[in-house]
């Protein structure tokens, strides 16, 4: 074993044979957190990033990717309740075809239904495998809208019929799973609506029923509106006249409430109008004249016995008759009106006012307000009151005192796992501090004096010549040899500046030298 490996190991067996019993408890303490963060850092960076693989898949699915990545040895995690698969990022790519490339994940439906369709396929096959396809395509198609996790789609196509009078409009319903705290908004609802009435030949938009998964009903067949119908519009009012009154008395001091009726009957209205058509020409204009001159019998006499006519007598006669037909121009309007279901047919609105805030406003101009925010139109029978009178605040009193206790323990929390960690590192730190002490003073305990004996006869020999000639004493010169020629040295070298240094640091600390060399010599050993 090589030396310097041989003094480290005795340095430490000496300096641990050196420690206390309460020292070592110390240094085993803290050589065993250094341990754990080491390991706890080391699978934090060693833990691999997980990918998603496949999303929104059904159980069986799911578990048949899983099996897959199980024979595969590869890790993985699931997610969203089962419906994501997750592997690590590196293999991402690779494990995506490969499971492609067995057909893992993948549903059979849509269109690719009608690849397997064979030659022999029965008129009843081919129209079932179609509408198949067809739903598949419409439920992969919703589900792609931001909110749904998973759509079905049912279709009822009525045969084709040559009887024009027997003919029966395709109607739709549309299942839809949304995700965790999602809602569909009225606006995603018409579009899922529009999309399957569009994709189905002579389907209307009212044909399409859509419901989610809790049972309610978002779009009714003969409806065709969105979700809640009346209380979206309940809401839209009431949030408008809401806002308007919260800038007036302030935020918590009103209610409002609005109840509305829609029409569901769709009313088709012809009109018809004639106007004269003042300054035109006539259309046409006919004049028949007729006379007759001449004698003879008159026409007509007395009635005789069974109603026959007596003649009474001979005479002149004339006859002259005048016709005259005129056709003026007429203007005409023809106006078809088609009323839609959905339209507003009564509607009131309820208001109730703080008694404290609106103190000093009129509840005739606040009523004003209200009718001409709500859009309230006396003519079909709505209503509008406004009435003020004391709030109960101690339901409001009740929940502003738990959020401020829940806001005080929430600080308490913080300060308290601050504190903690303040704590926990302290402690680190003490303990470092105290390992770091114990080791020094232990290699300050090992040095050992070495004999500079000379140096201090050096220093007592100049201390008493200093002396002497301080005491005017002349020195003994008697047995001093002659002075020699002067010896011409050679010019000082950098070594020589740096033997010149060393034992000028020599005398100013030979301690620090001392222990210098101590190390010096035990490395070496």
């Amino acid at each position: 074993m090589p030396a310097a490996v041989t003094g480290f190991f005795g340095k430490v067996k000496n300096t641990w044979a050196q420690f206390s019993m309460p020292q070592r408890t110390l240094v085993i303490l803290a050589i065993a957190v250094l341990v754990l963060g080491a390991t706890a850092l080391y699978s934090w960076a060693a833990k691999p990033t997980m990918a998603p693989v496949f999303s929104n898949l059904s159980p069986a699915d799911a578990s048949a990717v899983v099996d897959q990545l199980e024979a595969e040895g590869v890790k993985y995690e699931l997610a969203d309740g089962g419906g994501t698969v997750l592997v690590p990022r590196e293999q991402l790519y690779d494990l995506r075809i490969s499971l492609a490339a067995t057909g893992v994940g993948t549903t059979e439906d849509g269109y690719s239904l009608l690849d397997d369709m064979g030659m022999t396929s029965s008129d009843f096959q081919q129209q079932v495998t179609y509408q198949r396809a067809l739903e598949g395509e419409l439920a992969k198609t919703i589900t792609a809208i931001n909110g749904v996790s998973a759509a079905t789609v049912h279709l009822a196509l009525p045969e084709e019929s040559v009887f024009v009078d027997r003919a029966v409009d395709p109607t739709a319903s549309v299942f839809v799973d949304l995700e965790a705290g999602k809602q569909l908004e009225a606006s995603a609802v018409q579009a899922v609506i529009n999309l399957v009435s569009s994709a189905v030949p002579h389907m209307d938009a009212t044909g399409v029923t859509v419901v989610d998964a809790a049972g309610a009903v978002l779009s009714a067949t003969g409806l065709g509106t969105g979700p809640g119908g009346a209380s979206d519009y309940e809401e839209d009012v009431t949030s408008d006249v809401q806002a308007m009154l919260d800038r007036v008395v302030g935020p918590g001091n009103a209610v409002v409430s609005v109840q509305a009726e829609l029409s569901r009957d769709e009313t088709d209205r012809l009109t018809e109008t004639f106007t004269p058509a003042d300054g035109a020409p006539p259309l046409s204009e006919s004049t028949s004249t007729e006379e007759y001159t001449g004698t003879g019998q008159a026409v007509g006499g007395v009635l005789g016995p069974d109603n026959i006519a007596v003649p009474n007598g001979e005479g002149d006669g004339s006859y002259t008759r005048e016709d005259s037909v005129l056709n003026n121009p007429v203007n005409k309007v023809t106006e078809q009106t088609t009323v839609n279901p959905g339209g507003v047919a009564r509607q009131s609105v309820s208001v109730v006012v703080d008694a404290q805030a609106g103190a000093g406003l009129s509840l005739a101009e606040l009523e004003r307000m209200v009718t001409a925010a709500a859009g309230i139109d006396p003519a079909r029978g709505d209503i509008v009151a406004v009435s003020r009178m004391a709030f109960d605040t101690t339901a409001a009193d009740a929940a502003a005192e738990a959020l401020a206790a829940a806001e005080e323990q929430a600080a308490a929390e913080r300060q308290a796992e601050l504190i903690r960690n303040a704590i926990i590192a302290v402690v680190l730190l003490v303990i470092v501090l105290l390992v770091a002490a114990f080791i020094r003073r232990a290699r300050r305990e090992r040095r050992e004096e070495i004999d500079l004996g000379e140096l201090k006869l050096l220093q007592a020999q100049q201390a008493e010549d200093a002396a002497e000639l301080e005491a005017g004493t002349p020195a003994d010169t008697t047995y001093l040899p002659s002075v020699p020629e002067p010896i011409q040295l050679p010019p000082a070298t950098e070594a020589d500046a740096m033997r010149a240094e060393i034992a000028a640091l020599a005398t100013e600390d030979p301690a620090v030298v001392a222990a210098q060399l101590r190390e010096w010599l035990a490395v070496r050993r």
